[in-house]
């Protein structure tokens, strides 16, 4: 999985370490196929006793970096609706909800829903692309 990524012109994998460990990631899989190459998938996971501490901003500031010089134009992510800590960091960091994914994990024998969130890059033009 990790040679995909590192291979992937749309795609990057990046962790967080603390005193020489893991201590979250945040994965962006780009789409395959030409039409969906400017979109691309994000996966985010610190573990519970670093959040809240800047490394989820500090790992969406490295992606958005990665992602002005690339083809990624839309990044997008699903958060389940209760999770109000990473629903925070989402739109602190641009994202938007565009829907209710209802019923979209089961948890616990529960029905969970997820929002689907989106960030538009808006990306100023090259010199070269203006010639």
């Amino acid at each position: 999985m990790i040679d995909s990524f590192a291979t992937a012109d749309t795609s990057i994998l990046i962790g967080a370490e603390v005193d020489n460990h893991l201590v979250g990631f945040l994965s962006v899989r780009g789409g395959s196929v030409r039409r969906n190459r400017h979109s691309a998938y994000i996966v985010i996971g610190i573990l519970r006793q670093y959040q809240g501490k800047g490394i989820g901003a500090g790992l969406f500031r490295e992606m958005n970096t990665w992602a002005m010089n690339t083809e990624i134009v839309r990044l997008e992510l699903t958060v389940m609706t209760h999770n109000q800590v990473a629903l925070e960091l989402y739109i602190k960091s641009g994202f938007v909800i565009e829907g209710t994914k209802r019923k979209s994990l089961v948890i616990d024998g529960q029905w969970v829903d997820e929002y689907y969130m989106s960030k538009i890059l808006i990306k100023e033009k090259r010199i070269e692309d203006q010639i």
